[in-house]
């Protein structure tokens, strides 16, 4: 808060940040005292001058979808809290259905609300950036999963995804898997899915030589062209699963539905992807991570730090902003300790992981692995 602001202005923007669950000495409702978690934050704040500093135009679907919009705003909300900062989401008409014109229509209802830095998660925010950032050149976009657009205005932050998808990999073969399974989205074009998918081969194979094993792996971009369930990719990964496969990486949106439910059925394993998604089925015994809400945090200090942010941000294990959840742990024979370890080797840059955006991996040389259909 400013001091030059006189004071009835700074006592309503006082209450403004009380609002919104932020201050230096407020505390949310929680443990007193404990750490301040994202569900002690409010997601609706109540700006006393009608204002709100940190908008986020949401992805497809809803705010709380325990995916990419949910832990995109958990970094928003996270920082204005800790920053004294108003917030406000917004969610673009027509949900799931949502076009190109309702993303420009809430990113100018944002701009036009006094956003000075607007988040966007999710690659189809692309064209309605293209279209609302250059008419708001004051205002700081940053395009989650994103890529560099060309606009002085807008930030793309991408992942090393191959990362996350080797720590899978590497975890899934140390717990005892031979047989697995990666079922991509976006038809083998996706650079973010390719890179998921030959990170987890890898990663499988590295730990198939450390045990001096050999595995089988089936990989297929078959009916994940639209990042959804579909009973055509249930059943071929029933049919997997009935042939011996026993873990599959799901890649690619709500084509998780159809492995989690395909798993279930046989009793087989899922490795989530994006975020922790274990709460979604039993069959989940790992997730490929994004830190989401870290890598929101990090563009927006490096805004309010340093001005406007352009270019292309790609933030990996050694920004912490990719790797497997600790907290919902369950894998019985490879520890926490032995995946922490692993993690400061690929952290510090001590493995070699190839970020190349390899589709089929079966001529890529992995030794340790027989590539079956």
């Amino acid at each position: 808060m400013k001091k030059f602001l006189v004071l009835l202005l700074a006592a309503l923007m006082v209450f403004s940040f009380a609002a919104c669950g932020g201050g230096g000495s407020e505390e949310p409702a929680g443990d007193g005292g404990a750490a301040v978690s994202f569900d002690d934050i409010d997601d609706n704040c109540e700006s006393a001058d009608g204002t709100y500093q940190i908008a986020m135009v949401t992805d497809v679907g809803q705010l709380k979808d325990g995916s990419f919009n949910q832990f995109t705003w958990n970094g928003c909300k996270m920082y204005a809290y800790e920053n004294d900062k108003t917030y406000k989401y917004y969610q673009p008409a027509n949900g799931s259905n949502a076009t190109d014109e309702d993303r420009i229509k809430a990113m100018t209802d944002a701009c036009d609300a006094g956003a000075e830095v607007i988040v966007t998660p999710g690659f189809m925010q692309s064209t309605a950036l293209e279209t609302v950032a250059p008419k708001y050149p004051e205002v700081q976009f940053i395009f989650i999963d994103g890529w560099d657009l060309g606009l002085d205005n807008v930030l793309g932050v991408s992942y090393q995804e191959e990362q996350a998808g080797y720590l899978a990999g590497y975890a899934t073969v140390m717990e005892g898997y031979t047989k697995l399974g990666f079922s991509g989205g976006g038809g083998g074009t996706n650079p973010a899915c390719c890179r998921y998918g030959y990170g987890f081969a890898q990663g499988a194979n590295d730990a198939a030589g450390e045990k001096g094993e050999k595995i089988e792996m089936r990989y297929s971009w078959e009916y994940g062209s639209q990042f959804s369930a579909s009973d055509d990719l249930q059943a071929m990964l029933a049919g997997w699963f009935n042939a011996g496969t026993e873990a599959v990486f799901v890649c690619g949106g709500t084509m998780f539905n159809s492995g989690a439910a395909a798993a279930e059925a046989a009793d087989g394993a899922i490795i989530g992807v994006d975020v922790d998604q274990s709460k979604d089925s039993d069959s989940v015994i790992t997730s490929a991570c994004k830190g989401l809400a870290q890598s929101v945090q990090i563009s927006l200090n490096n805004f309010y730090s340093d001005g406007l942010q352009k270019g292309a941000l790609v933030l990996g294990a050694a920004d912490d902003a990719v790797g497997l959840p600790v907290d919902t742990w369950s894998l019985q024979n490879w520890s926490v300790d032995d995946y922490n370890a692993l993690f400061e080797k690929v952290k510090a840059g001590e493995i070699t992981i190839s970020n190349e955006e390899i589709a089929d991996p079966s001529g890529a040389g992995l030794d340790n692995i027989t590539f079956v259909k």
